[in-house]
């Protein structure tokens, strides 16, 4: 093992057996990533105040709390005045960054909408207040006009890198292309983003050579940030009727940690988001990741009373916090971790300015 994990390029039989260490195996694994962390990135870590400004979304997607047809969920859309002073309270919190996010829609209204946003939001904040989205697939054009308007990163997740599993997880109706989604991340690193991705760990159907080939696949991509985390089951949603076969919600969190540690191994000027799904099924799931890889975490600022409508899965945590208690909370943990909060930085990652200076 210790041999394997020296390296910074893995074949599929190595990644595997990466995935699948137990024991003091798992605990080299660890300590290796923790290690190349704090010698390329630093003991630091970021902070993305996530604003889920809506939960109406045109696609179905198989495993998704918010898809279309599911009609137990009480619909919402935050007023533009609402999400400006969001963005504003992550500002005057030092927050660095936010993030925007929502259901996916196609529409013209929707694309001026979001530059709208932008424009104003950059405005009030002296141009100072980082902004990712993850606002699905869209045009190249739209996101041009996104790009200009002053959103700097955009997360479009993969959620697999298998064209096979990819089609089991989206319905076919021809909204949902595994081309399309890998056309939209050619275009976010065309146009300038710092372009993020992401996987589902855990998913029905998944084997560890695809959790390989997705790791192999983010290498090759040259993707500048990823946020990924364990699949969770959402009761309204046509894969729970898969959940017997599902391994248990504990080991979903313990490949997911190994997923991030191999990935830092891998790609070690990333930055990688400790996702809210390993908070779902551990209480210091997030701190857990930074220790051994992740950088980045997305403290949810939107406002409570819609917090509890943006479920994609069951077990959503922190719903009912409100912002400013999320973040004293955060502070707090990631004190523990011997980490350092990053407050009002950008911190963007080191990966894209040298993926840039290639082109």
């Amino acid at each position: 093992m210790q041999e394997i994990i020296n390296k910074n390029r893995f074949s599929i039989d190595e990644l595997i057996k990466l995935l699948k260490s137990g024991g003091d195996n798992k605990s080299l694994l660890f300590n290796k990533s923790a290690g190349i962390k704090e010698k390329y990135v630093g003991n630091i870590v970021y902070l993305r105040g996530l604003i889920e400004f809506s939960n109406i979304c045109s696609k179905n997607c198989n495993y998704c709390g918010i898809r279309k047809e599911n009609n137990k969920i009480e619909r919402y859309n935050l007023s533009d005045n609402d999400i400006v002073k969001t963005a504003q309270f992550a500002y005057e919190n030092n927050y660095g960054s936010i993030v925007l996010q929502s259901g996916e829609l196609q529409s013209i209204n929707f694309t001026k909408r979001i530059t709208n946003l932008l424009k104003q939001i950059k405005l009030l904040t002296n141009n100072k207040l980082g902004i990712t989205l993850s606002l699905g697939e869209q045009k190249k054009e739209v996101y041009e006009e996104w790009f200009n308007a002053g959103a700097h990163r955009y997360l479009l997740r993969i959620e697999t890198s298998s064209e096979d599993l990819y089609k089991k997880i989206h319905p076919d109706d021809g909204m949902h292309l595994y081309k399309n989604r890998l056309n939209c991340l050619k275009y976010l690193q065309e146009i300038g983003y710092q372009t993020g991705t992401g996987v589902m760990i855990g998913l029905p159907f998944q084997t560890y050579e695809d959790l390989a080939n997705d790791l192999i696949f983010m290498k090759d991509f040259d993707i500048d940030m990823v946020g990924m985390g364990s699949y969770i089951e959402h009761a309204d949603t046509p894969f729970y009727k898969y959940k017997e076969r599902l391994l248990s919600l504990q080991d979903r969190f313990e490949l997911s940690l190994k997923m991030i540690a191999v990935l830092r191994i891998m790609m070690n000027d990333i930055n990688i988001a400790a996702s809210t799904a390993l908070q779902a099924i551990d209480p210091t799931g997030r701190e857990k990741a930074i220790k051994i890889g992740a950088n980045v975490i997305m403290p949810n600022i939107t406002p409570g009373k819609f917090r509890d409508n943006y479920k994609l899965y069951n077990y959503k945590p922190c719903t009912i916090d409100n912002a400013s208690d999320s973040k004293h909370f955060i502070e707090e943990k990631i004190s523990l971790t011997k980490n350092t909060i990053a407050f009002g930085e950008w911190g963007d990652p080191k990966h894209y300015f040298k993926r840039i200076s290639k082109i």
